[in-house]
């Protein structure tokens, strides 16, 4: 099942709790809840009181995604303040295993993210013990940029790997999803959807959200 996971960072900030109750009456079964510190990425998005205020208006899965260094130190305020899934990138941590340890002691499901540049050979260990990948498809930091489409080929490989080895992981894509490119990661194998702009920036997000579906 393709499920949909608009990112809060193309919402108006000004109305997030309006936002997010939106997006989930349009039926996107996730909120993808970008969190940016300024130092693994160039921009500053929010912190964890922002999810636990969202958390009283929303019971849709939290789909928390930690663009900062140190992951660890994060893991346990997020998952207090209500996060269902936290993501945290491969080139940020050191002791990768340890971490997906500790998110799954917080109570929440384990995602590790891979920017373009990096490799699947980053991630192979981990493949039996995280429940989603996270490929990103834009570099990340800002909403907005265009789908790099050389992320097709190794979302595919992810794909084959996981059925292969039979693991119980989803791989989600974020970066540059929209109706056309929704169908090219679909076919390579995503099957959670990340997007921005195409369903805020939508008359209607409901429409929007079916069209990334498929």
């Amino acid at each position: 099942m393709i499920k949909i996971a608009p990112s809060i960072l193309s919402a108006d900030f000004a109305h997030l709790a309006d936002e997010i109750r939106k997006v989930t009456d349009a039926g996107a079964e996730y909120v993808h809840i970008d969190v940016m510190d300024g130092t693994f990425v160039p921009n500053i998005t929010l912190g964890s009181p922002v999810v636990q205020s969202l958390r009283k208006v929303s019971d849709a899965v939290f789909d928390v995604h930690l663009m900062v260094e140190h992951p660890e130190t994060q893991i346990e305020s997020f998952a207090k303040a209500g996060a269902n899934i936290i993501t945290f990138h491969a080139e940020a941590a050191k002791h990768h295993h340890r971490i997906v340890q500790q998110i799954k002691a917080s109570g929440c499901k384990a995602g590790i993210a891979l920017n373009p540049g990096t490799s699947l050979a980053m991630v192979e260990e981990l493949l039996a013990d995280v429940d989603m990948v996270l490929i990103m498809t834009v570099n990340p930091g800002f909403g907005g940029q265009k789908f790099i489409s050389s992320q097709l080929e190794k979302i595919h490989m992810l794909y084959h790997t996981i059925q292969d080895m039979d693991f119980d992981c989803d791989i989600e894509v974020d970066g540059g999803i929209n109706a056309e490119t929704s169908k090219l990661v679909r076919q390579a194998g995503a099957n959670i959807l990340v997007a921005g702009s195409a369903v805020y920036g939508a008359p209607d997000a409901a429409e929007a959200i079916r069209a990334i579906r498929g």
